[in-house]
C-alpha cells in the first residue's frame, strides 16, 4: 500500500513543491496550511509520516508536535527555516524524529522520509493489530475473529489492515481508494463498497457483531 504523508506548512510554495516531489516518488500527499488544520487532518485520516513547519499562524509547530506525541507515534520530520541549535533541541525534545532546515535539497528530504518510514517497518511487519475480537497479523497476513481464522484475498487483507491501523476513525471512500488501490485506479467507482461488503460477509460469517460500519454521507469506520 502507498504511504500517506501529511505536510503541515503555511507556505504554499513549499507545500506545492513538496506535494510534487513526494507524489513523483509514489507517496499520497495531504496538505494543511496551519496547525489546527493539521491536527484535524491527523484525526480524520492518520498519515504514515508528517512533515511539519514550526513558524505558522495560530498553533506553532512545536505545540503541534507536542500534541501529536501525547497519543500518536507517527514519524514527524520538522522542516523549518529556524536553524539555531536551541530550535533543533526544542523540536527533538517536543517529539520530532528528525529536523531539516530550509532551504533543503529535495534528494536529502526524500532520503530522510524513506529512512523514517523504514524505521517504522520492522515494528509493523511483526505487529498484530487487535480490535475487539479481531486480530490482523501483518507479518503472516492471517486474520482471526476470536479463534476463527478468516481467509481473505490480498486486496481484502489490505483494506482490512488499513481499517485496523486506523480504528474508530471515519475513513472516506477516496481515502480508502488512494490507500489500497492507488490514486491512478481506473476501475469501478464503487469498488470500496464492494470490498467492504466482502469483508462484512467474511467477518460476520459466524453471526459475530458488525465491526465495519457505514457513516452515511462520509465513508466507513472500524468500531464496535
Amino acid at each position: 500500500m502507498k504511504e500517506r504523508i501529511l505536510v503541515i506548512d503555511d507556505d504554499e510554495a513549499i507545500t506545492t513543491a513538496l506535494r510534487r516531489a513526494l507524489a513523483f516518488e509514489g507517496y499520497t500527499v495531504d496538505v494543511a496550511l496551519d496547525g489546527e488544520e493539521g491536527l484535524r487532518k491527523v484525526r480524520d485520516a492518520a498519515p504514515d509520516l508528517i512533515i511539519l513547519d514550526i513558524l505558522m499562524p495560530g498553533i506553532d509547530g512545536f505545540e503541534v508536535c507536542q500534541r501529536l506525541r501525547a497519543g500518536d507515534d507517527t514519524p514527524i520530520l520538522i522542516l523549518t527555516a529556524r536553524d539555531e541549535v536551541a530550535d533543533r533541541v526544542r523540536g527533538l525534545d517536543a517529539g520530532a524524529d528528525d529536523y531539516l532546515v530550509k532551504p533543503f535539497a529535495p534528494d536529502e528530504l526524500l532520503a530522510r522520509v524513506r529512512a523514517l518510514l523504514r524505521r517504522r517497518e520492522p515494528r509493523e511487519r511483526g505487529a498484530v493489530l487487535r480490535f475487539a475480537d479481531l486480530s490482523v497479523d501483518l507479518r503472516t497476513r492471517q486474520v482471526f475473529r476470536g479463534e476463527r481464522e478468516i481467509q481473505l484475498s490480498a486486496k481484502e487483507f489490505d483494506l482490512l489492515s488499513y481499517f485496523a491501523r486506523h480504528p474508530r476513525q471515519v475513513l472516506t471512500r477516496d481515502q480508502l481508494l488512494d490507500a489500497v488501490w492507488g490514486y491512478q485506479f481506473e476501475g469501478e467507482s464503487n469498488v470500496v463498497d464492494v470490498y467492504v461488503g466482502y469483508l462484512r460477509q467474511k467477518l460476520e460469517a459466524a453471526n459475530e457483531p458488525r465491526l465495519i460500519h457505514t457513516v452515511r454521507g462520509v465513508g466507513f469506520a472500524l468500531r464496535e
